[in-house]
């Protein structure tokens, strides 16, 4: 048996992850200085999924981390692609630190939903053996 709300939150954790990516890609970006206005704009829309999309995962799941304060301390400490720019190269290796902190406990959290549809799919295969014995 599938569960479609879990199936669901797997694939809403997945494409959060995708945009977590695309963050990274933008704090590339500003280190390598090649971006316009353009990307600061897409750079904008991505955190704004981020933190809209947040809120419900949170509103879904319970985990200890990510916290929610992380995941805003380094949203909001990245205005801009410009702002990440002009940082030294010590502080834009804290924001990459961060940043992948934040993803490996997203990527967990994920694993242990799959974890659950497995289970959950396990479970229905002994059902459906265990059920059509009882038919026989």
């Amino acid at each position: 048996m599938r569960n479609k709300k879990l199936d669901q939150l797997i694939m809403q954790l997945e494409n959060y992850l995708e945009c977590w990516k695309q963050f990274n890609y933008f704090v590339n970006l500003a280190r390598g200085k090649k971006f316009g206005g353009e990307d600061e704009t897409q750079f904008l829309e991505i955190k704004s999924v981020l933190v809209q999309e947040l809120e419900l995962i949170l509103s879904s799941v319970e985990c200890a981390s990510p916290t929610k304060e992380d995941v805003v301390a380094l949203i909001s400490g990245a205005p801009s692609i410009r702002y990440l720019s002009e940082m030294n190269e010590g502080a834009l290796r804290g924001v990459e630190n961060q940043w992948h902190k934040i993803f490996i406990g997203w990527q967990s959290i994920l694993g242990q939903l799959k974890v659950q549809q497995r289970q959950l799919e396990g479970q229905s295969a002994l059902g459906s053996l265990f059920g059509s014995s009882k038919k026989k």
